[in-house]
């Protein structure tokens, strides 16, 4: 069996690295949610790294920021007037790299901030999520000269795969807040409010699960949601025979 190299254990990782993303992000429909989940996952999957974070901003004004150390949260947030290494891949729309922070002089109170928590080296690859939201994510090095060719590449696709499981993870809060306002609007609705009533009161169920059961036994018979309401309504008003 041919030893493997060094190159090839990098690919198999990162590969790894982008299934295992793909899988904590896939079911995900809360944007902040899913900001931490992939810092998390980053900072434990790629060698060399000891923290990552991400900077995210919506119609260009700061939208969100995530750390897999709460402790260097600060490091990502726009506090140093955007003067970052994160705001220099955002607005150039390239990967930014300071492979040894003991000699960095682009972002003096950012850098000096980050050697003050330990942080040695830095990788900020821009991530473009949707027309509206972009960010930043950052691989951190507790060391110099730790962040090479391997963590460049690896976090290029990482800044490439990440936008597309985030842009999906907005499309579907969209649509779960859609959804929401139409649930809401339903249940304002006279005769299907009753209906979700009446299988409240019949199952001890909160109104969204009622509503489901309602949805359902409409797709089940094929026919519209309020003519299942109504005949509901109907069959539980009727009065009974003596």
């Amino acid at each position: 069996m041919r030893e493997l190299t060094s190159d090839t254990l990098g690919v198999l990782e990162t590969a790894a690295l982008l299934r295992e993303l793909t899988a904590g992000l896939i079911a995900v429909d809360d944007f902040d949610a899913a900001l931490a989940e992939l810092v998390r996952i980053t900072a434990d999957a790629v060698p060399g790294v000891a923290w990552c974070g991400f900077t995210a901003l919506l119609a260009g004004e700061p939208a969100g920021v995530a750390a897999s150390d709460p402790r260097l949260a600060e490091l990502d947030d726009l506090g140093h007037g955007g003067e970052s290494p994160a705001m220099n891949a955002i607005r150039r729309r390239e990967m930014t790299i300071a492979a040894d922070l003991t000699t960095e002089d682009r972002w003096p109170a950012w850098t000096d901030s980050a050697r003050r928590l330990g942080v040695r080296g830095v990788i900020s690859a821009p991530v473009d999520v949707d027309e509206q939201a972009i960010g930043s994510i950052n691989l951190y090095a507790d060391r110099a000269a730790l962040l090479g060719t391997r963590q460049q590449l690896t976090a290029m696709l990482l800044a490439e795969h990440a936008g597309l499981l985030l842009a999906a993870v907005r499309d579907r809060a969209r649509r779960a807040e859609r959804a929401g306002e139409r649930d809401g609007a339903l249940l304002g609705e006279n005769v299907v409010g009753q209906a979700v009533g009446v299988i409240m009161t019949q199952r001890g169920c909160p109104a969204p699960e009622a509503l489901h059961v309602l949805r359902s036994a409409a797709s089940s018979l094929d026919i519209p949601l309020r003519e299942v309401a109504e005949r509901l309504v109907t069959t539980v008003s009727r009065p009974r025979e003596s």
